[in-house]
């Protein structure tokens, strides 16, 4: 297995086409420094530009937690306009999820809170187990969820569920995650982690090419009206349509026989 890692707290495992991105900060609880989020944004720069890599699981080494969020103790000690640099820092590793062009399915086990949820919310799927508690807790301590959770949040449960989520601050086990589409699927205790590389392994098997362009047509046409996101729907189709894996795929279904996709 293929490992590489970034910075101190961050490391990238290979399982064939599934690229793992580990959050490896125990002794912190995977809190997020400026260090760690330095690392998560460059794990997924090349992450983004590896073509051999058709899915991304974020995956957590706490055993209580997949993340707690930001570093508070370290946030508590920057003077104001230490904090003002230190932003684009933090925005960078949330939004380097976030557009990684193919999927992505967070592993998500004990605390997800505030900035760790946010890095969850920023996968296309969240598997949990049984112990999971997410939230986004930031306006009890004076700021607001500032890694994409007002955007990302109301985009899964709608508007009005976000913000009694959001304002009332509380923390959400895992069956009434599920229950709420906080997260897509409940695994028992310990197997969050193996079954989200299962489903990023089963997701993998499909076209690569296929995969970026249906992902691509899903963020860019959310909330466009009908005509606008059918446009963005066409684009992507086109993008497909004369692919090599398009006729590869053509090729293997006449011929009865697994694709050997060219990812072009």
């Amino acid at each position: 297995m293929d490992e590489q890692r970034y910075g101190e707290f961050v490391v990238v495992r290979r399982h064939e086409y599934v690229a793992e991105l580990v959050l490896d900060r125990p002794k912190a609880m995977n809190a997020v420094s400026t260090e760690m989020a330095r690392s998560i944004a460059a794990a997924c720069g090349a992450l983004a530009a590896d073509r051999d890599a058709r899915v991304v699981v974020v995956t957590s080494t706490h055993e209580r937690a997949f993340c707690v969020g930001a570093d508070l103790k370290e946030r508590n000690s920057l003077s104001d306009a230490e904090l003002v640099r230190q932003r684009p820092v933090a925005r960078a590793a949330y939004t380097g999820v976030l557009d990684l062009p193919m999927p992505t399915v967070a592993a998500v086990h004990g605390f997800a809170l505030g900035g760790g949820f946010e890095l969850a919310l920023a996968c296309d799927l969240i598997v949990a187990d049984r112990t999971a508690v997410v939230g986004l807790p930031e306006v009890s301590v004076g700021v607001i969820p500032g890694g994409g959770g007002t955007q990302l949040l109301p985009r899964r449960v709608g508007a009005a569920r976000a913000a009694e989520l959001i304002f009332s601050a509380r923390r959400v086990e895992a069956a009434e995650a599920r229950e709420l589409g906080l997260v897509d699927q409940l695994v028992a205790e310990g197997q969050d982690r193996a079954e989200a590389l299962a489903l990023g392994a089963r997701i993998a098997a499909n076209s690569p090419v296929g995969l970026r362009a249906a992902k691509r047509a899903l963020r860019l046409g959310h909330g466009l009206d009908l005509r606008a996101a059918l446009e963005v729907e066409d684009a992507a189709w086109r993008t497909t349509a004369f692919s090599g894996d398009r006729a590869e795929g053509v090729a293997a279904f006449n011929e009865k026989r697994a694709p050997a996709w060219p990812g072009e």
